[in-house]
Order: structure tokens, then sequence, then C-alpha cells
């Protein structure tokens, strides 16, 4: 379970905050209310970040066919600027 806390609380107790994320907590910091950072541990950065990408992408994917189709938007668009 993660734990919130105000980035005023934050900033006036960074050690304790720094600490608790080494030994595993999870904290998301608000602003206002509002999500706007996460503190965790190293150990979970990558954890972290796969997890949230669970069934955004594709497992069939072909990487030199996504890099070529990328570069062909990319200049199709780059041709369409200069004739505008």
């Amino acid at each position: 379970m993660a734990l919130f806390s105000a980035s005023t609380e934050v900033r006036k107790n960074f050690w304790k905050y720094l600490k608790m994320a080494q030994d595993g907590q999870d904290i998301i910091i608000t602003k206002n209310g509002v999500e706007v950072a996460r503190l965790i541990s190293k150990g979970k950065t990558v954890s972290f970040l796969s997890d949230s990408l669970v069934g955004v992408l594709s497992s069939d994917v072909d990487e030199k066919k996504a890099r070529a189709e990328r570069l062909a938007r990319h200049l199709n668009s780059d041709r369409h600027e200069k004739t505008v």
C-alpha cells in the first residue's frame, strides 16, 4: 500500500521519506491534493515501469518494422510542413 504525503511534508522531512523508500515503501507525493510524483526504491523502479505497460505493448512487435514506420511518418510530416 502506498503512502500519500503532501509535498510540503516531504520537503520538511525528506530524509525520513527517503529512508522509507529505501525500505520498500512507495510514497505518492501530492500538491493541493493532486498526485504529482512518486518516490520508490531503485529495486522497484523496473518492476513499476514494466507493470504499468502490461497490456499496452504487444508481444509480437517487430522492432525493425516499427522503427521504419516511425521514420516514414516523420519524413512524411517533414514533407507536409515544407509544402504548407
